[in-house]
């Protein structure tokens, strides 16, 4: 189907894009990513039969330098809404604060570039209190900074009510299993929608 769209076959190409990219966590790992919360934020779209397309670009264990080196793939679609969920697992790592924070400004700059007129929205994330008070206060200060310098509109904390919830993660304690997806998307949602249009 989507090849018809791309080839102008169906009526469906003048749809509007929202894209989602991230790691396991927009990826859906261990519940599939029908499950995860960009598909159910498609379904709410499709609900209120607004005309816009999801696309989930979550790649399990991706790091901030990672969706570096494929944002340029992603941009060869056009992008309407632009939804950035990456940084995580380049906290656990423990890899420096700047580097990231600076990865992370690169490729919404990119997608500024390429689409002027996209809405971004940065996805902001938190590591646990183990990787140390200086290193988890300057990580989770780091995403407001990355919005204030690109324009962006900031989701404060994407887990927020989910993370260290047992019975909103899978046995790993780590990522989200359906319930807390669903909490996921309602949060997302609310950052999502106003910039809609209906």
């Amino acid at each position: 189907m989507l090849t018809l769209v791309t080839m102008g076959l169906l009526p469906l190409a003048a749809k509007k894009t929202i894209v989602f990219m991230g790691d396991s966590i927009t990826a859906g790992y261990g519940i599939g990513d029908d499950q995860a919360f960009p598909a159910l934020i498609q379904e709410k779209l499709d609900e209120l039969e607004l005309d816009y397309t999801v696309i989930n670009a979550g790649v399990s264990g991706e790091t901030s330098a990672g969706g570096l080196n494929r944002i340029n793939w992603l941009l060869k679609r056009p992008i309407d809404i632009f939804v950035l969920e990456l940084g995580a697992n380049d906290g656990l790592r423990g890899q420096m604060v700047e580097a990231t924070r600076s990865n992370l400004i690169e490729i919404l700059n990119r997608v500024r570039e390429k689409y002027p007129a996209a809405d971004l929205i940065l996805a902001g994330m938190q590591v646990p209190p183990s990787m140390g008070p200086d290193y988890s206060s300057a990580f989770r200060s780091m995403f407001g900074e990355v919005a204030d310098s690109t324009d962006a509109h900031l989701i404060p904390f994407t887990l927020e009510g989910v993370g260290g919830v047992d019975e909103l993660n899978l046995p790993d304690g780590i990522h989200p299993n359906r319930k807390g997806h669903q909490m996921i998307a309602e949060l997302v949602w609310k950052h999502v929608e106003p910039f809609l249009e209906k």
